[in-house]
């Protein structure tokens, strides 16, 4: 069974492999690309654990079975809104509920930061991710730009009120 627990600021590096790990599984997945985030220092990551392991503004989690990271999600405040992101499930933890636990979590942080609603952007296309997200209580909205990363591709917006 895997556990989800908020990252700790000394877990850098954790934060780095799982990062670039998600990167290099599924780059069609993220705005980012696998060479942006592997030209950063590590100074960079020491500062995204630290900002993603305390306080309101971020938060980073971690998905661990047996002893390995098989997971990671992030929200990020923007006004009354929480911003799902970085979602990633390992290949071997697929089909198995991690991907509910992990957005379960950034909803729970979202309600403890007070925010309105969550929202995330999904690739166009990504029927598995858009499934897990319409059956934890997301709809799609009218929004619809481009993906960072690959403009050819577009990104549509999901919202989920909070009561």
């Amino acid at each position: 069974m895997a556990t989800v627990e908020r990252i700790r600021p000394d877990e850098w590096a954790l934060l780095r492999s799982v990062r670039l790990a998600a990167l290099t599984d599924s780059p069609a997945a993220f705005g980012s690309t696998l060479e942006r985030e592997l030209a950063f220092g590590d100074a960079e990551w020491q500062s995204r654990a630290a900002a993603s392991a305390a306080g309101g503004e971020r938060a980073t989690f971690l998905a661990r079975s047996g002893g390995e990271v098989v997971g990671i999600v992030g929200g990020v405040v923007e006004g009354a809104t929480v911003e799902l992101v970085s979602m990633w499930v390992a290949p071997s933890a697929r089909g198995t509920g991690l991907g509910r636990a992990l957005v379960r979590q950034v909803v729970d942080w979202a309600g403890e930061v007070r925010a309105e609603c969550v929202d995330l952007w999904v690739v166009r296309g990504n029927t598995a991710a858009q499934t897990l997200y319409e059956r934890m209580g997301f709809a799609v909205t009218d929004d619809v730009h481009p993906l960072p990363s690959d403009p050819c591709k577009d990104e549509i917006r999901m919202t989920r009120r909070l009561a």
